[in-house]
């Protein structure tokens, strides 16, 4: 039965990555074709496995409904991301399972492309075990291929068992690589569990419930243009003005400086001249105190600018972009514990991490539908040396099966 599942999961894996799936978060949602193709075949899926209330909409979300063969428990959802990340590799990926014997790979004789194990250690835990990669020229997409080929595994193992089970969601979702825009848009009248789960880490046992606070400023400044000289008195420069809001700023306060838990302002791009320029920045921070801190100090750098500079023109926005997962923990810890508990049945240690980063958990979350985040099992997501230990991946599926079935024993 082992053999066959994690074959029908591989087979899944192999079928999803087929079709280029790239965000742009420069377009709309969805922002490629291979999105809304991927989502079309995911329909298909859903129907096949007597699924209900297939909806496609016009951004490629797909939601369906597995209804429930017992009564008196709990709705719980799972969510993936159709898109893979835009690494200005190939948007192509050809996958192949290769058994790791302790010496470096040869992912591609052809272009000479070659998995080093001295720069990627952590294969050393899989040694003799069979790994999937890709040919080196993309990623290999199980950010977030491998989640999705995970649930439809799952979907399939209880309609061919007939496993108890309460309400089960599903929801496919564009563009997370890009923002989160996907998530955004997801109904919740239409996808509406009790909670939900994200799988969308790396490797075994990994299990995340808090994220970063985010938010972004853009900055916008007009200066007054002159020639240099007759400059004096004269010319306002934008650029030297966004300099000037810059060093307002802590240098040490940024992603290159900080690490775990520590938060930062991210100069993200500085674009213009001596009479417009744009800056853009991004905030981050785990908790939500420190967080506001930080928007504030944008805001009091700039209005400050804006007293010292009355005749530039200078606008700015500073925007929440998603939040933390544990603002939202409340007294119930029950989709947070059901993590824990299905690992410790399936003999996983569990690693909880505090992610320097979001999940579309932490939209959901935010948005009243409280979804914590486990592992797919893989390793370098966003490059060319990414893998998937099979063994992981399928023990994503069993703890996928596991929480379901831990819902029906309540």
């Amino acid at each position: 039965m082992i053999k066959e599942i994690s074959k029908f999961q591989i087979e899944s894996f192999f079928k999803y990555v087929a079709i280029s799936s790239e965000s742009n978060p420069n377009l709309p949602v969805p922002s490629s074709k291979g999105q809304l193709e991927l989502a079309e075949v995911l329909a298909e899926d859903l129907k096949d496995l007597g699924l209900i209330n297939i909806v496609l909409n016009e951004n490629a979300i797909v939601t369906a409904l597995l209804p429930a063969n017992i009564e008196g428990v709990k709705s719980v959802g799972f969510v993936a991301h159709l898109d893979t990340v835009n690494a200005s590799l190939s948007p192509d990926i050809k996958p192949q399972i290769i058994k790791y014997e302790g010496k470096d790979i040869v992912l591609n004789e052809k272009e000479n492309i070659v998995f080093r194990v001295s720069e990627n250690i952590d294969i050393n835990k899989y040694m003799n075990e069979d790994i999937i990669f890709s040919d080196g020229t993309s990623v290999l997409g199980a950010d977030d291929k491998a989640a999705i080929a995970t649930i439809i595994t799952t979907l399939k193992y209880i309609k061919d068992n007939n496993v108890e089970h309460g309400d089960i969601h599903i929801a496919f979702v564009p563009d997370e690589e890009g923002g989160l825009r996907g998530s955004r848009l997801l109904d919740l009248n239409v996808f509406s569990p009790n909670f939900a789960y994200t799988i969308d880490c790396c490797e075994i046992g990994e299990v995340v419930y808090e994220t970063f606070n985010a938010g972004k400023a853009n900055i916008d400044i007009e200066g007054v243009t002159a020639h240099p000289m007759s400059a004096k008195g004269v010319l306002v420069n934008s650029a030297l003005i966004a300099v000037d809001i810059l060093n307002s700023f802590d240098r040490t306060e940024t992603p290159e400086c900080t690490e775990e838990k520590e938060g930062f302002i991210y100069l993200t791009s500085i674009t213009g001249n001596t009479r417009r320029t744009n800056v853009k920045l991004n905030i981050r921070d785990h908790d939500l105190k420190l967080y506001e801190e930080k928007k504030k100090k944008i805001k009091d750098a700039i209005e400050n600018t804006i007293q010292k500079n009355t005749r530039a023109k200078i606008e700015y926005q500073i925007e929440d972009v998603y939040s933390n997962i544990a603002n939202f923990l409340g007294e119930d810890r029950t989709p947070v514990d059901l993590i824990y508990k299905a690992m410790e049945n399936k003999g996983i240690e569990a690693k909880t991490l505090t992610m320097r980063g979001g999940t579309d958990g932490s939209v959901l979350s935010s948005k009243g539908l409280l979804t914590p985040n486990y592992f797919t099992g893989a390793h370098n997501f966003h490059s060319p040396n990414e893998f998937l230990p099979i063994s992981s991946f399928y023990k994503s599926f069993e703890v996928t099966l596991e929480i379901i079935k831990l819902i029906a024993k309540k």
